[in-house]
């Protein structure tokens, strides 16, 4: 399992137009409601990639999550996805519940973006509807072997920043699932729940395994938690120095963001450093 098209977006230090393109919002609103189904998949993109905030981008796009027409041979629904994954990016409770709703679509990849939206809304009010998904992987409190019916990764990192510590004991199991990517979201969720090292240390192993594409997620998992202790080893990590300087820049922020005075830590100029270095 590769990390998800959202995660690899989000990863980039660019991506998309940087300036727009020739769109207006006007007209990605009149777009999302046109004929050809090319142009409503681009405006939803590009109302989220924007952050195009205003009431009726939102409005838009909780309708477009019931869309049937944008269909894929295989049951998809590409505008419903990218819709879900632009509200998450519009900082709007009231996508809350449509967005709860998504995570019984049949389609995979709407549920994916569904909780990786909810988790950057941060309404707690979503996690029991999170853990009936994580539950269909469980037999009790193990994992059901082999089972990839559920976008486990994004659900488990949904857990960790909504803070749903008092269920760590259906997330534990995730840890010896299967999928590589699948546990590093568990260690990432499990940090994020105890803050015990352990679970950070297994991350910054992770970043010397043979594929790219997973040292990549771990960047991003570690710099999601801030976990300084990998500040040295995501500056070797054999990856894109974009990269690894977006993981810095997490690490970075929480120590700003969790120190009481206005003087840098010692750990931020360390991380600073570190930046500074891959530049």
């Amino acid at each position: 399992m590769n990390p998800s098209p959202q995660k690899i977006e989000d990863l980039s230090l660019t991506g998309g137009n940087a300036d727009g393109g020739s769109l207006t919002v006007e007209q990605a609103l009149a777009n999302l409601e046109s004929a050809d189904l090319g142009l409503r998949f681009y405006a939803a993109w590009w109302l989220g990639r924007f952050r195009i905030g205003e009431p009726a981008a939102v409005t838009a796009l909780i309708k477009a999550l019931e869309d049937e027409a944008d269909r894929t041979p295989e049951g998809g629904y590409p505008l419903r996805r990218n819709a879900a994954r632009a509200l998450g990016k519009l900082d709007d409770r009231q996508a809350v519940s449509p967005l709860i709703g998504c995570l019984d679509c049949s389609d995979f990849y709407v549920r994916e973006a569904a909780a990786q939206s909810l988790e950057m809304l941060g309404d707690p009010v979503c996690i029991p509807a999170l853990i009936k998904l994580l539950s269909v992987g469980l037999q009790g409190q193990l994992i059901s072997q082999p089972d990839l019916s559920q976008p486990y990764d994004a659900i488990l990192e949904a857990l960790g920043t909504l803070k749903a510590t008092e269920f760590t004991h259906l997330i534990t199991p995730f840890l010896e699932h299967p999928i590589e990517l699948v546990q590093y979201a568990a260690a990432r969720a499990m940090y994020q729940l105890t803050q015990e090292p352990v679970y950070g240390e297994r991350l910054v192993k992770a970043l010397g395994g043979e594929k790219l594409q997973l040292r990549r997620a771990v960047l991003a998992d570690l710099g999601a938690i801030g976990y300084l202790p990998a500040a040295d080893a995501i500056a070797q990590t054999l990856a894109e120095n974009s990269l690894k300087l977006i993981s810095l820049k997490g690490l970075l922020e929480y120590q700003v963001n969790h120190t009481a005075t206005s003087t840098l830590s010692a750990g931020a100029i360390k991380v600073m450093n570190l930046m500074d270095s891959l530049l």
